[in-house]
């Protein structure tokens, strides 16, 4: 070990420590998004006339319409709508809540998941 004076960081601060933790939060990361497509949620309205499933990427992966729902264009429209908002809301929740449990305590700026 060095006695710091090529470190900018002075004496006390270890750079292999840092590229270590560097690379456990990369390797964490890859697992969040790996586990991000396993992660399924659905969303409703209408009192469930109207579903949507996402992953925890965001990615719409089903939309199901009751034949009630079909009888009204611009309600059906609306209700599409507040299902898949309702999906993406709840994948994004999911995610951050991952997100936490992988980050093992480290402080995350809010609002990034």
């Amino acid at each position: 070990m060095s006695d710091g004076s090529d470190n900018p960081f002075g004496g006390g601060f270890d750079m292999s420590n840092l590229q270590s933790m560097l690379g456990n939060v990369t390797q964490r990361m890859q697992q969040m998004q790996a586990e991000a497509a396993e992660i399924t949620v659905q969303g409703q309205a209408g009192a469930g006339l109207v579903t949507a499933k996402a992953n925890g990427r965001q990615e719409l992966l089903e939309v199901r319409i009751s034949a009630e729902a079909m009888e009204d264009r611009e309600l059906l429209e609306d209700l599409v709508t507040a299902a898949v908002n309702d999906a993406l809301i709840r994948a994004k929740e999911a995610m951050g809540q991952k997100v936490s449990e992988l980050a093992g305590g480290l402080p995350l700026p809010p609002g990034l998941f």
